[in-house]
């Protein structure tokens, strides 16, 4: 039965559906328990949180994540999953310490000064949660110096950066200057994302990761994690 409940959290995520309302891209799915309803009743039947997380969450995720690069899945569909991974992490969250559950670690995450744009940046934060990982996010237009101040306050072990527009990318530079300037830049990586960046770019500024979507900069923040 846990296995049945895990399967159908798995399948709903990749719907991306949220609650019963929802329809999902299935037809017919109206009505049926989704990601909500699902988590809800493992925690009530005293399911593992780690296996909820892990094979029913993330497994989940890495499906819509395959089919994202197939061209398959279009970015509404990947938000719409990633919106359920996000709600589900939100019930879930209260149990992680009593499950023993450690965060494989924290990252702040920030769309630079001057820019607006938070879409993409949303989606890395929930595929971080549900991978396990503390998230502090500080929102959109964050000034280097907050993002100094939130490192020197938070002490984690990631910066990720955001940027939709050419204009803000150099904003991109000034903030890990201005993690230099503090004496903080190697206490964090920094990995950016957005659409006018890449890697060449991250090169050039001294980030220490690129991500082409959200799924790349997890795998990214992943590999960081265990070198």
């Amino acid at each position: 039965m846990s296995e049945d409940i895990i399967s159908l959290i798995r399948q709903n995520v990749i719907q991306g559906r949220v609650t019963q309302d929802d329809e999902g891209l299935d037809e017919g799915m109206v009505g049926q328990p989704a990601v909500s309803e699902l988590v809800n009743e493992a925690l009530v039947q005293d399911l593992s949180v780690k296996d909820i997380i892990n094979q029913g969450l993330s497994e989940g995720m890495k499906i819509v994540g395959q089919k994202f690069e197939t061209k398959e899945y279009f970015i509404p569909d990947m938000l719409a999953s990633a919106e359920a991974v996000g709600v589900a992490m939100e019930i879930l969250e209260p149990h992680l310490a009593q499950s023993g559950i450690k965060a494989k670690g924290k990252i702040i995450v920030a769309t630079v000064k001057g820019d607006l744009h938070d879409i993409g940046k949303n989606i890395v934060s929930i595929l971080l949660r549900g991978s396990g990982y503390t998230v502090k996010d500080l929102g959109n237009d964050i000034d280097p110096q907050a993002i100094v101040d939130a490192v020197r306050k938070e002490r984690p072990q990631f910066v990720g950066l955001s940027a939709l527009l050419t204009s803000t990318m150099a904003q991109m530079g000034e903030t890990i200057q201005a993690l230099t300037e503090s004496g903080l830049r190697d206490t964090v990586k920094v990995i950016i994302g957005g659409a006018p960046v890449s890697e060449e770019f991250a090169e050039s500024i001294g980030a220490d990761g690129y991500g082409a979507d959200g799924f790349q900069a997890v795998a990214i923040v992943e590999s960081l994690s265990s070198a």
